[in-house]
């Protein structure tokens, strides 16, 4: 047995710190804001020292917070070694706002803080605790590579970090007994080994697809689809926008609060997911700043990333990326936020169907035995095919206390790729939804003009599911609104308004999904689509109902023609 202890890191681990460089930070952060309650000292301050102490007593529940990376000779592939030299005073910081401070005071220091690159020389961490916060709070802005953590890893330590009672609770910290690292020479020829068994391990592969498959001929479509759809996203590049050109070295951060229970009932009365209510609050707000900024939408190809965790039941609570993704275009040539959540809702479907996230999948798989210098090659071209991130994640839905203390507030922060100028992060906590932005302020500079649009593009698609009013704008608003709508139209031409919206009921599904439910159960109900009065002058307006419905209508009436079309009737939109 070897006398040294090591772990490799996975080629998607391996492919953030691949992609970092002077001016692209590849640490995931956060900003917590807590009720001060039980930790304040008598002069007003945080008690800091019990805090400390009381991370340092959870540290033997995450390794990797006292490991450091070592890299293998040559094949420079980094894996993960203990550090003997680790020190928590380090890695957990004290600062404090000028008192009273702001939250906007407490953005730009946390913004500072993420401009900051993390010391590969120790273990890819920091906590900072900042006192100071008006209305009895503090904060902690935590800071972790994106190599140690995904979004779904981050969120389970968050929640071994912290308890489910105020109770105060502190374990004496265990002793902390550096394992041996190899050397160079022992790392080396661990790697030579490896590259020798490459052969055997790919045979292991294919049995191991034949024995999950059942017939590896089927899965092998499966995945080479998946490869060629992703592929053709990579062969073009997402348009060039004002969100998008080089980075600078300074970030900014912003934020907006969610009601958990009003982005429900938009989900519940279109008959979507969360994520589609997500991305098409995203869609109208990205139209809205285009238009702002002089851009027609209808020339651009937007594109997101969407992270998609494939983290199993088993994976919980360890730390390490267990991710894909989907490559989602925006649909911001469409005014109506109903067709636009519709047309996200079918593309979604599609991309379930395609297994586009199982691409990801195959690459990094594929990379595992790539060598260092191709995969940084491909780590440098994954920003081309799109403008943004949007990353929502599931948080627990009841309150944490950090030793007493509240949590009343966390706001996630994604870190921004190559040529991508704003980032946005969303996750759910105790009935709200806490949504991050992470910009480069030299590309945005109107971020919070942005910041608002998100919450007017929600609220847009609310009164469209529910038929609310929506409420008078003030004369100075509806005057700018109208001069910039003008000199867009001036400058690009006229960009198609938004029509007036009719009862909704849930949104149609895609033809994919119709026929995979038709497989399934050959007596399926009709798939409610939404209604629609016709603009006709017939008494009381003509609805339909259902796809289903509008096809007995339309044979009744007229010659038999393509089904698709009824479907266009029905409301249902062509993905394209």
């Amino acid at each position: 047995m070897a006398r040294y202890k090591y772990e490799r890191l996975s080629a998607q681990d391996n492919s953030f710190l691949l992609m970092e460089r002077p001016d692209v930070y590849m640490h995931v952060a956060a900003t917590q804001i807590y009720d001060i309650g039980p930790l304040r000292k008598a002069d007003g301050g945080v008690d800091f020292v019990l805090l400390r102490k009381a991370i340092e007593s959870v540290l033997h529940l995450i390794p990797r917070y006292r490991q450091k990376l070592q890299w293998i000779p040559i094949a420079n592939h980094p894996v993960w070694v203990d550090d003997a030299q680790f020190s928590i005073d380090y890695h957990v910081r004290h600062t404090s706002l000028p008192r009273p401070g702001s939250d906007e005071q407490l953005k730009n220091l946390a913004a500072r803080i993420m401009a900051q690159q993390l010391d590969r020389a120790k273990p890819l961490w920091e906590y900072w605790i900042i006192e100071g916060l008006e209305g009895d709070r503090f904060a902690i802005v935590t800071k972790i590579h994106h190599c140690m953590i995904d979004g779904s890893s981050g969120v389970d330590l968050a929640q071994i970090m912290m308890s489910l009672t105020p109770e105060v609770k502190i374990s004496e910290p265990l002793p902390y007994i550096p394992r041996p690292a190899p050397t160079p020479g022992e790392l080396l020829t661990d790697h030579v080994a490896r590259r020798a068994a490459a052969p055997l391990q790919i045979v292991r592969g294919i049995q191991a697809l034949i024995d999950e498959a059942g017939s590896i001929r089927d899965d092998a479509v499966v995945r080479l689809e998946a490869l060629r759809d992703l592929a053709g996203y990579a062969i073009k590049f997402a348009s060039e926008t004002p969100l998008n050109g080089r980075l600078g070295a300074r970030r900014y951060l912003d934020s907006l609060v969610m009601d958990l229970d009003e982005v429900k009932k938009v989900r519940r009365a279109l008959g979507c997911t969360v994520n589609d209510v997500v991305l098409a609050t995203v869609t109208g707000a990205v139209r809205r700043y285009m238009i702002r900024r002089r851009v027609d939408p209808a020339d651009l190809d937007f594109r997101v990333s969407a992270p998609v965790s494939v983290r199993r039941e088993e994976d919980r609570g360890k730390l390490g990326n267990k991710v894909s993704s989907w490559i989602v275009p925006l649909p911001i040539d469409e005014a109506d936020p109903l067709k636009q959540l519709q047309e996200l809702h079918q593309r979604t479907e599609e991309l379930k169907e395609s297994k586009q996230a199982l691409g990801v999948e195959m690459l990094m798989a594929a990379a595992e035995w790539a060598p260092s210098q191709l995969m940084s090659l491909g780590a440098q071209a994954t920003s081309g095919p799109i403008n943004m991130i949007v990353t929502n994640v599931p948080g627990p839905q009841m309150p944490l206390y950090l030793m007493g203390a509240e949590l009343l507030e966390m706001y996630p922060m994604v870190p921004l790729l190559a040529n991508t100028g704003l980032g946005i992060a969303l996750v759910s906590y105790n009935g709200k939804v806490f949504w991050g932005f992470n910009c480069d302020p030299d590309m945005v500079p109107d971020v919070a003009s942005f910041v608002e649009e998100i919450q007017d593009s929600f609220d847009a698609l609310r009164e469209a599911a529910t038929l609310r009013p929506a409420p008078r704008a003030k004369a100075g608003a509806k005057e700018e609104a109208s001069a910039v709508e003008a000199s867009v139209v001036a400058a690009v031409g006229a960009v198609p308004a938004a029509k007036p919206q009719a009862v909704v009921q849930p949104i149609a599904k895609s033809p994919a999904s119709r026929k995979r439910a038709t497989k399934r159960k050959s007596a399926a109900k009709p798939i409610a689509a939404p209604v629609r009065q016709a603009a006709s002058g017939k008494k009381g307006g003509e609805s339909v109902r259902s796809i289903g419905d509008a096809a007995k209508r339309k044979r009744a009436t007229t010659k038999r023609k393509p089904a698709k079309k009824t479907t266009r009737k029905a409301g249902a939109r062509k993905t394209r």
